[in-house]
Protein backbone atom coordinates (compact mmCIF):
# COMPACT_ATOMS: atom_id res chain seq x y z
CA UNK A 1 0.00 0.00 0.00
CA UNK A 2 2.66 2.67 0.39
CA UNK A 3 3.39 2.29 -3.05
CA UNK A 4 -0.17 3.79 -3.81
CA UNK A 5 0.83 6.23 -0.89
CA UNK A 6 3.65 7.70 -2.81
CA UNK A 7 1.90 7.58 -6.28
CA UNK A 8 -0.62 9.62 -4.75
CA UNK A 9 1.51 12.19 -3.28
CA UNK A 10 3.67 12.29 -5.96
CA UNK A 11 1.11 12.54 -8.46
CA UNK A 12 -0.35 14.84 -6.47
CA UNK A 13 2.35 17.34 -6.24
CA UNK A 14 3.31 17.27 -9.65
CA UNK A 15 0.02 17.95 -10.56
CA UNK A 16 -0.28 21.35 -8.62
CA UNK A 17 3.14 21.67 -8.94
CA UNK A 18 2.55 22.15 -12.85
CA UNK A 19 -1.07 23.55 -12.56
CA UNK A 20 -0.73 26.24 -9.57
CA UNK A 21 2.69 28.06 -10.62
CA UNK A 22 1.43 28.54 -14.40
CA UNK A 23 -1.80 30.04 -13.38
CA UNK A 24 0.39 32.38 -11.04
CA UNK A 25 3.27 33.05 -13.24
CA UNK A 26 0.40 34.16 -16.36
CA UNK A 27 -1.46 36.12 -13.89
CA UNK A 28 1.59 37.92 -12.53
CA UNK A 29 2.62 38.65 -15.87
CA UNK A 30 -0.71 39.66 -17.56
CA UNK A 31 -1.34 41.85 -14.57
CA UNK A 32 2.33 43.55 -12.99
CA UNK A 33 4.46 43.01 -16.00
CA UNK A 34 7.00 42.63 -13.65
CA UNK A 35 9.55 40.04 -13.47
CA UNK A 36 10.49 40.30 -9.73
CA UNK A 37 6.73 39.77 -9.00
CA UNK A 38 6.53 36.75 -10.96
CA UNK A 39 9.95 35.08 -9.45
CA UNK A 40 8.39 36.27 -6.10
CA UNK A 41 5.41 34.53 -6.59
CA UNK A 42 7.04 31.38 -7.92
CA UNK A 43 9.17 31.13 -4.84
CA UNK A 44 6.24 31.62 -2.35
CA UNK A 45 4.19 29.05 -4.46
CA UNK A 46 6.74 26.79 -4.36
CA UNK A 47 6.97 26.50 -0.01
CA UNK A 48 3.60 27.74 0.75
CA UNK A 49 1.69 26.22 -1.51
CA UNK A 50 3.78 22.84 -0.91
CA UNK A 51 3.11 22.57 2.68
CA UNK A 52 -0.41 23.81 1.78
CA UNK A 53 -1.15 20.76 -0.53
CA UNK A 54 1.32 18.77 1.56
CA UNK A 55 -1.08 18.86 5.19
CA UNK A 56 -4.32 18.93 2.40
CA UNK A 57 -3.32 15.24 1.84
CA UNK A 58 -1.87 14.61 5.57
CA UNK A 59 -5.37 15.37 6.71
CA UNK A 60 -7.28 13.83 3.50
CA UNK A 61 -5.28 10.28 4.27
CA UNK A 62 -6.17 10.45 7.71
CA UNK A 63 -10.10 11.08 7.14
CA UNK A 64 -10.09 7.87 4.83
CA UNK A 65 -8.85 5.82 7.93
CA UNK A 66 -7.88 3.08 6.14
CA UNK A 67 -4.26 4.09 5.87
CA UNK A 68 -1.25 3.53 7.98
CA UNK A 69 0.91 6.15 9.73
CA UNK A 70 3.97 5.14 7.61
CA UNK A 71 1.74 4.98 4.25
CA UNK A 72 0.16 8.88 5.43
CA UNK A 73 3.45 10.14 5.83
CA UNK A 74 4.97 8.78 2.77
CA UNK A 75 2.31 10.66 1.14
CA UNK A 76 2.43 13.79 2.71
CA UNK A 77 6.31 13.81 2.12
CA UNK A 78 6.22 13.20 -1.41
CA UNK A 79 2.95 15.44 -2.32
CA UNK A 80 5.57 17.84 -0.27
CA UNK A 81 8.62 17.45 -2.60
CA UNK A 82 7.23 17.09 -5.40
CA UNK A 83 5.14 20.20 -5.49
CA UNK A 84 8.44 21.93 -4.55
CA UNK A 85 10.79 20.68 -6.90
CA UNK A 86 8.17 20.69 -9.77
CA UNK A 87 7.07 24.37 -8.65
CA UNK A 88 10.77 25.51 -8.35
CA UNK A 89 11.60 24.37 -12.55
CA UNK A 90 9.57 26.95 -13.56
CA UNK A 91 12.18 30.04 -12.19
CA UNK A 92 14.81 28.86 -14.22
CA UNK A 93 12.99 30.71 -17.61
CA UNK A 94 13.09 33.56 -15.66
CA UNK A 95 16.44 33.64 -15.01
CA UNK A 96 17.73 33.89 -18.42
CA UNK A 97 14.85 34.98 -20.33
CA UNK A 98 13.11 38.15 -20.72
CA UNK A 99 9.75 38.06 -19.07
CA UNK A 100 7.14 37.07 -22.35
CA UNK A 101 9.85 34.73 -23.72
CA UNK A 102 10.02 33.23 -19.57
CA UNK A 103 6.50 32.98 -19.57
CA UNK A 104 6.39 31.16 -23.15
CA UNK A 105 8.28 28.52 -22.04
CA UNK A 106 7.16 27.96 -18.81
CA UNK A 107 3.72 27.43 -20.13
CA UNK A 108 5.62 24.64 -23.17
CA UNK A 109 7.23 23.44 -20.17
CA UNK A 110 4.15 23.04 -17.82
CA UNK A 111 2.00 21.64 -20.33
CA UNK A 112 4.75 19.01 -21.90
CA UNK A 113 5.08 18.11 -17.62
CA UNK A 114 1.11 17.58 -17.49
CA UNK A 115 1.04 15.65 -21.03
CA UNK A 116 4.04 13.24 -20.14
CA UNK A 117 2.78 12.24 -16.76
CA UNK A 118 -0.96 12.24 -17.96
CA UNK A 119 0.43 9.92 -21.10
CA UNK A 120 2.23 7.32 -18.28
CA UNK A 121 -0.52 7.30 -16.00
CA UNK A 122 -3.01 6.18 -18.32
CA UNK A 123 -0.87 4.85 -21.46
CA UNK A 124 -2.44 1.12 -20.39
CA UNK A 125 -5.97 2.80 -21.15
CA UNK A 126 -7.42 2.58 -24.80
CA UNK A 127 -8.79 5.78 -23.80
CA UNK A 128 -4.84 7.35 -23.33
CA UNK A 129 -4.81 10.28 -25.70
CA UNK A 130 -8.46 11.04 -23.84
CA UNK A 131 -6.91 11.08 -20.64
CA UNK A 132 -3.64 13.33 -21.85
CA UNK A 133 -6.61 15.98 -23.83
CA UNK A 134 -8.45 16.04 -20.83
CA UNK A 135 -5.47 17.22 -18.42
CA UNK A 136 -4.03 19.93 -21.15
CA UNK A 137 -7.70 21.08 -21.71
CA UNK A 138 -7.94 22.00 -18.05
CA UNK A 139 -4.14 23.03 -17.59
CA UNK A 140 -4.92 25.78 -20.50
CA UNK A 141 -8.18 26.60 -19.21
CA UNK A 142 -6.28 27.35 -15.64
CA UNK A 143 -3.56 29.88 -18.24
CA UNK A 144 -6.52 31.44 -19.88
CA UNK A 145 -8.45 32.33 -17.23
CA UNK A 146 -5.55 33.43 -15.00
CA UNK A 147 -4.30 35.47 -18.43
CA UNK A 148 -7.89 37.34 -18.07
CA UNK A 149 -8.10 37.70 -14.61
CA UNK A 150 -4.59 39.57 -14.71
CA UNK A 151 -5.85 42.04 -17.64
CA UNK A 152 -8.74 42.68 -15.59
CA UNK A 153 -7.25 42.93 -12.66
CA UNK A 154 -4.23 45.29 -14.11
CA UNK A 155 -6.99 47.42 -15.61
CA UNK A 156 -8.75 47.93 -12.43
CA UNK A 157 -5.52 49.37 -10.99
CA UNK A 158 -5.15 51.63 -13.63
CA UNK A 159 -8.50 53.52 -13.12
Amino acid sequence: MSGHSFKKGFSFGLTSGVITPLGLIVGLHSGTGSKPAVIGGILTIAIADAFSDALGIHISEEAEEQHSSKEIWIATLTTFISKLIFALTFILPFLFLDLFKAVVVSVTWGMLLLAFFSWFIARKSQDAYKVVLEHLFVGMLVVLISQFLGEWIASLLKE
